[in-house]
């Protein structure tokens, strides 16, 4: 028994011991990561003390990606505008919603017939709301009609726009912001100018021409639907650049103001357009006119519905999502974010409205366990200065969505901290250039006037991911350059 009794003792004894140890080294641990944290949040609440800061109405939240623990808060339940880190919201919805693989489509239809070269019947371009439709795509369209053997129609050019509502500017677009490209009005039936896909915007370039004489004006793509009225003048070498391009709200006169000195190389200014139907239309009829292809005298130029039996003469589908989420987060493309809301509720609901879309956002939101009554948003893009979100809440969603199958399109989507390429940095192509934040800051801007915010993850020094999201409004000076500290800090962590 003896034996027995000293041979239980040790046993006991080990397992104690192991106890012991294992605690030991548990709570070092604990400690250890307590200590780190603190000395994190200790940092972040320096930089908070920034007077930029205690102007500014704040929220930050600051979570492991790992399981989503809060790490450092300050009035995590504050609600903030968040400027365009509502397309956080927006591009998971449209990932979930639609698909990764979802396609717009753009038609061109007939209910006549070709004969002899001649089609007798309307000639209808079906819009179903493809922001990266361009000039050459139509080319292509017209080139496909002459090979067809069409050289003139016998009929209208008609623009059918239906798969979307006639709403044409979001909630909360403010008249100044109206004639630029970050405000153009959404319609199913659009044409972007360029490979950035600014849908329902021209690019108009003034430059410099002879002394004392007008610039020279260029419209990309050449339209006639907006009016150019050139006040502007070419000044000598040494003068300062004084050009200016607008458009007069709810017009379209394009005004060319002020000097361009001669050796310059002009502006450059990117034009909302009022009716990007009537836009699109009118760029058709261009490239159609280039391919030989004419209209008879009595053709008219009209918006209307494509009749059941009309019959597809060629067609185009737009980029995978998942390739579109590049432009449209890198850029903060509004227009793709108002389109996207859109589609999600012509998809989901049949129909093609704000209400739809934001309804659909809102559901989305809901199923992933976000609290709903934390988030308002009038809007997809962040242009409202009525959106409201907590830091908890944006970054809440920031970890849910890392458990998505779509999440590596997701977070590529977003722009990497001091990246050159634009495509690839993004809005924060000319941020956070220097280490430890270079490359390893993924995440989204938002900006409004006395508005500023960035939200998404941070490769810290130790190999963690950490998710910060900090939004600023009613600030009187720039919160820029504080919200970079508090990103370069988190990533030195």
């Amino acid at each position: 028994m003896g034996i027995w009794r000293k041979l239980l003792v040790s046993v006991v004894s080990i397992v104690m011991i192991s106890s012991s140890v294992f605690i030991s080294t548990s709570e070092h641990n604990t400690v250890e990561a307590a200590t780190s944290y603190s000395s994190l949040k200790s940092k972040i609440n320096n930089i908070m003390a920034d007077s930029r800061m205690k102007d500014a109405s704040t929220s930050v939240t600051v979570r492991k990606a790992s399981t989503g623990e809060v790490v450092y808060e300050y009035y995590a339940d504050k609600a903030v505008t968040p400027a365009s880190t509502m397309k956080l919201l927006t591009g998971a919805a449209a990932l979930e919603t639609l698909g990764e693989n979802y396609r717009f489509t753009t038609t061109v239809l007939t209910e006549g017939k070709i004969e002899k070269g001649i089609l007798t019947g309307n000639l209808y371009l079906r819009g179903q709301g493809d922001p990266t439709l361009l000039k050459n795509h139509l080319d292509s369209f017209a080139a496909s009609l002459a090979k067809n053997g069409v050289k003139k129609v016998n009929g209208n050019l008609v623009g059918d726009d239906t798969w979307y509502d006639k709403v044409r500017l979001s909630a909360g677009i403010l008249a100044e912001d109206e004639p630029y490209y970050y405000a153009a009005p959404i319609s199913a039936l659009t044409l972007s100018p360029n490979e950035d896909f600014d849908a329902g915007s021209v690019i108009v370039t003034a430059r410099p021409s002879e002394k004392g004489r007008s610039t020279n004006v260029t419209l990309t793509p050449a339209t006639g639907v907006l009016q150019v009225v050139n006040n502007s003048k070419t000044v000598p070498k040494g003068y300062k650049n004084t050009l200016k391009i607008t458009r007069k709200v709810g017009t379209k006169k394009v005004i060319i103001s002020g000097n361009a000195p001669l050796g310059t190389s002009g502006v450059k200014e990117w034009i909302s357009v009022t009716d990007p139907t009537a836009y699109a239309l009118d760029v058709f009829k261009k490239s159609l006119a280039e391919k030989g292809i004419t209209f008879s005298p009595g053709s008219k130029v009209v918006r209307g519905k494509t009749p059941e039996n009309a019959k597809a003469l060629t067609s185009r589908k737009s980029m995978y999502l998942k390739n579109l989420m590049i432009p449209f987060m890198k850029l903060s493309n509004n227009t793709h974010a108002e389109v996207l809301a859109k589609e999600m509720g012509k998809v989901v609901h049949d129909e093609g409205s704000w209400k739809a879309g934001l309804l659909v956002m809102q559901h989305y939101a809901l199923s992933i366990g976000l609290d709903v009554t934390k988030w308002k948003f009038e809007d997809a893009s962040g242009m409202s200065y009525s959106n409201k979100v907590t830091s908890r809440e944006l970054s809440e969603l920031l970890y849910l969505v890392r458990s998505e199958p779509w999440y590596k399109y997701y977070i590529k989507s977003l722009p990497i901290a001091g990246s050159p390429d634009r495509l690839v940095g993004g809005t924060l192509k000319n941020r956070l250039k220097a280490a430890p934040a270079k490359g390893n800051v993924t995440a989204k801007t938002g900006s409004l006037n006395n508005i500023k915010s960035l939200a998404g993850y941070a490769q810290t020094k130790s190999g963690e991911t950490l998710i910060f999201t900090v939004l600023t409004e009613k600030n009187k000076s720039s919160t820029i350059p504080v919200i970079d500290r508090i990103a370069t800090t988190i990533a030195n962590n």
